[in-house]
């Protein structure tokens, strides 16, 4: 194992650590939190101006494909993906990012006691910390070219979600896609999606917001993330799959342990494996990756690789490289893991001063305001003779045009203030 990748010693961890505790209060200085959180649990404000949601969010964010525990995590190969998990390092943008959404979302959330490693944990199982498929990320943290998943369809035993943001997310219109790399869901990043470095965007291929959007999704609820069945509970509410949750835990106690390296933002990430979809080829001009089609044999499968390029199989434990015969370990010089993270407190900190200006983003009529409805009536049960998809629908008419706050607080608590408010 290179130098490069050296499991960090405690002394190591805590010094890569120390630059994002410093940034954390400078990051924080505008968040507004009500003096009450800490005592009964009520959620304040995010540094964009949004709240972190009082009811626990119960749609999933992301959904496993069959034959997949995750992205590039076939079933059977969680002891392997496990064994790896400090292999190809976590890139510096991203290891900011998660400490980073937990240091702000306990800000604003006390009751929740996330920690980093968790976070760290479910960007490892979606996307190997934003480059899955070949993507890497940018200077800024985004994912380039783009994470997107296969069609949510219905088809080969996927989930049916029917598009539910005209494309805005996942360029696709017909259909829904995970995207970004914490694989929300369009309709469930409609919900939790948040500015997370203070740029004016929230984007779920930038792995500061997505960071800090999961973080969010995981607070929603009343578990405490610092046990076990708290941290159980939430994930599985993130991925309804027992073996997903596994997985994430397993990491994230690796990465509790010291089980990490920082390796450079630009790093490139471990080869990637899909099951078999047949021919579905992603071309709508965002990313040259395709699915190609094969079957698993024992212990390994076939590389997603970038239109053009060449792909070797894995035959267990065999070395494995990339399209373009990167190497499954990045061979890039060794660096400390507090230099690359300081380059990017850096970044982030020049973002934060634009944190006093919140972004103002209004609900559009349509797909939009339909799913932040959906979101918000989930837990109540509508009477016999009143559909819920009649309240939802006539819930997106009045919200239209509301920011996310402001159609949270005038949507009622109860069914009969609400069927009166929808004149039901």
């Amino acid at each position: 194992m290179s130098h490069s990748h050296k499991r960090l010693t405690r002394w190591q961890k805590a010094s890569a650590l120390v630059p994002l505790a410093l940034l954390s209060g400078a990051w924080t200085t505008s968040l507004t939190v009500t003096s009450s959180a800490s005592a009964d649990g009520n959620h304040g404000k995010l540094p964009d101006g949004t709240n972190v949601p009082t009811k626990a969010i119960k749609a999933p964010a992301s959904v496993s494909n069959p034959g997949e525990i995750a992205p590039g995590v076939p079933k059977g190969s969680a002891d392997q993906v496990l064994a790896g998990a400090n292999a190809s390092g976590i890139p510096a943008a991203a290891l900011a990012a998660y400490q980073r959404a937990a240091q702000v979302i306990d800000k604003a959330d006390s009751s929740c006691n996330i920690d980093w490693t968790l976070i760290a944990a479910i960007g490892r199982v979606e996307s190997d910390h934003g480059r899955y498929g070949g993507n890497t990320l940018d200077s800024h943290g985004v994912s380039r070219p783009g994470i997107y998943g296969i069609p949510l369809d219905g088809k080969n035993g996927t989930a049916k979600v029917p598009d539910t943001d005209g494309g805005q997310y996942d360029h696709d219109p017909q259909y829904d896609r995970a995207v970004g790399p914490m694989q929300f869901i369009p309709s469930t990043w409609s919900v939790v999606g948040v500015d997370g470095d203070g740029d004016g965007k929230r984007d779920p291929q930038d792995i500061d917001d997505a960071a800090l959007a999961t973080a969010v999704y995981l607070c929603s609820g009343k578990e405490d993330l610092s046990t076990v069945p708290g941290m159980r509970s939430a994930v599985y509410r993130y991925n309804h799959s027992q073996d997903y949750v596994n997985l994430v835990l397993a990491i994230a106690q690796a990465y509790a342990d010291g089980d990490f390296s920082s390796v450079p933002t630009s790093s490139m990430g471990s080869t990637t494996f899909t099951p078999d979809y047949g021919d579905s080829v992603f071309s709508m001009g965002t990313s040259g990756y395709h699915y190609s089609k094969h079957s698993f044999g024992k212990g390994g499968g076939r590389a997603r690789t970038s239109s053009g390029g060449s792909s070797h199989t894995s035959s267990g434990g065999g070395s494995t490289t990339t399209a373009g015969g990167v190497p499954k370990s990045p061979s890039a010089p060794a660096s400390a893991p507090s230099a690359p993270v300081k380059k990017t407190v850096k970044k982030v900190t020049s973002g934060a001063k634009k944190v006093t200006k919140p972004v103002v983003d209004t609900l559009s009529a349509g797909a939009e305001s339909v799913n932040f409805c959906a979101g918000q009536l989930s837990g109540m049960s509508m009477p016999p003779l009143v559909s819920k998809s009649t309240a939802i629908n006539k819930c997106a008419a009045k919200v239209a045009g509301m920011t996310k706050d402001q159609a949270a607080a005038a949507i009622p608590n109860t069914v009969t203030a609400l069927l009166s408010w929808l004149g039901l």
